[in-house]
């Protein structure tokens, strides 16, 4: 491909030093440039790519593109918005892999990476190939193993390679989970995307969007530019339901689901057990049987998400409750790692999402028994939510571990301590504090008995903690594995 091919994409821009080279590959990180590169000079949260432009010539790049003229002797193509150029850029370059791919998004503040798994699990169960991207990494089917991800949504060069190599792959099914940070910041600009599907929004990323109103726009972006033909699944329970309603385009199919409002896709008489949840799912007048293998309110409403989706794409009923069925669990999603006690290990880091595993681990609580929840909250990120964790905690736990999550710059004892802000009294036979993470989780076997319920939240399949300093190996299954030897799963 040649820098002439590229900048015919582009409707506003301007030349410097102009030389129609061949593009040999697309770059972003300078460290990370190689001949014949080109460079996209992004401006991000805490750097700018302009101050590494020098660095990426120096290491083979043949052409820079840039929102400002640079004294660099290299072709430049300067433009408004570098991170929408390098989405058209990256898409073309691939071969605009997302035209040949049903491209499925999943956002919301929670489930989407239970959801993106169910959904990928119903349309192999329909004999079709599907591949997913998201939190754990991406996968070409769900007996794959993960390949690691830095981002919930890749950046475009990424996420455009990994989707050629699906389409190359024989792969015409992708589901994928979709950011509010990729959706602001154009990482999935250019993707044709034939289905959407809301879970639910709540606090998060604040530190970010600064209000939940700019936090709502970036998640409407995806259903904004759903083209005629498409999907859109909404949570009909959530408050945010009818805003998203609202700015789908006409002409795209919709289908609501949930358990208290009038929907398409209703949930009905739901118990719960230790093995998971069983349910009734009504759609178009007809009742279905589901035994579901998750557990939890929210494991119900990701499983109606992923249901609704199916019939979207005209999948049977039976198959998808088939599919839905014989899944067994997600991992770091209310995956249970010990059963005397009951150890449960949640990825819950926002105020919602705690709420919600500890009224689901509450409902496998025996009215005898404690209900003990660990968790912190990660440095630098929206410290509003911090006190709003303690509370719920508080209010919903009969004891309480406090900890560190991923301190990164921030001193742990800091960040304990504006939680702490958020629990009403401070009880020294029920609420505990620790900031080594490690010890805390030691510190369990200490305060609990067989007939327990625990839950540790915040990190759930992550395999490590982000220090000051350094990012170190934590698996907080592992710790509770060494803990407990007890009745392992």
């Amino acid at each position: 491909m040649h820098l002439s091919e590229v900048i015919k994409l582009l409707d506003d821009y301007k030349t410097k030093n102009y030389n129609d080279v061949e593009i040999e590959g697309i770059s972003y990180n300078s460290l990370l440039t190689k001949q014949g590169d080109i460079f996209i000079c992004i401006r991000g949260e805490t750097s700018d790519g302009h101050k590494y432009a020098r660095s990426a010539v120096e290491n083979g790049a043949s052409a820079l593109f840039c929102e400002e003229e640079l004294e660099l002797n290299v072709p430049q193509i300067i433009v408004k918005d570098t991170k929408r150029t390098m989405a058209k850029i990256a898409s073309a370059f691939y071969g605009e892999p997302s035209k040949n791919i049903n491209l499925i998004g999943v956002t919301g503040t929670n489930g989407k990476t239970t959801v993106t798994h169910l959904i990928q699990r119903i349309i192999e169960e329909n004999s079709e190939k599907c591949a997913l991207i998201g939190t754990l990494g991406y996968k070409l089917s769900s007996t794959d193993s993960y390949k690691e991800a830095k981002h919930t949504t890749p950046q475009p060069p990424e996420l455009q390679r990994d989707l050629r190599l699906m389409s190359d792959r024989g792969i015409n099914n992708v589901v994928m989970e979709v950011s509010s940070h990729s959706l602001e910041q154009q990482r999935v600009g250019c993707c044709d995307f034939d289905g959407a599907v809301f879970t639910n929004l709540t606090q998060d990323h604040l530190d970010y969007h600064i209000t939940m109103s700019n936090y709502f726009k970036a998640k409407a972006m995806l259903f904004e530019g759903l083209k005629q033909g498409a999907f859109a699944v909404i949570n009909a329970d959530d408050s945010y339901a009818d805003d998203f309603l609202k700015v789908i385009p006409e002409k795209v199919k919709v289908i609501t689901y949930g358990v208290k409002n009038n929907c398409d896709v209703k949930a009905e008489n739901i118990d719960f057990s230790i093995d998971g949840a069983k349910l009734d799912v009504v759609y178009n007048n007809t009742t279905y049987k589901l035994n579901l293998h998750l557990n939890g309110m929210f494991s119900v409403y990701n499983a109606l998400a992923a249901f609704a989706a199916g019939l979207s794409m005209n999948i049977n009923c039976n198959t998808i409750i088939k599919a839905l069925e014989n899944t067994k669990s997600v991992a770091g999603r209310f995956e249970i790692v010990n059963k005397k006690p009951l150890v449960i290990v949640d990825y819950a880091h926002t105020p919602d999402g705690l709420e919600n595993v500890l009224k689901a681990a509450r409902e496998l609580t025996p009215e005898t028994s404690d209900l003990i929840c660990l968790f912190g909250c990660g440095g630098d990120r929206d410290t509003t939510k911090r006190p709003k964790m303690g509370k719920i905690a508080d209010e919903l736990s009969d004891k309480i571990v406090v900890t560190s999550d991923n301190p990164r710059s921030e001193d742990p004892q800091l960040i304990i301590s504006d939680i702490m802000t958020g629990i009403k009294t401070v009880d020294t036979k029920r609420v505990f504090v620790e900031p080594d993470r490690r010890q805390a989780i030691k510190f369990l076997k200490s305060i609990s008995k067989p007939e327990d319920v625990i839950v540790i939240a915040g990190k759930g399949h992550e395999d490590y903690q982000i220090l000051k300093n350094e990012t170190i190996h934590f698996d907080d299954r592992e710790e509770a594995r060494k803990v407990f030897a007890g009745v392992t799963i």
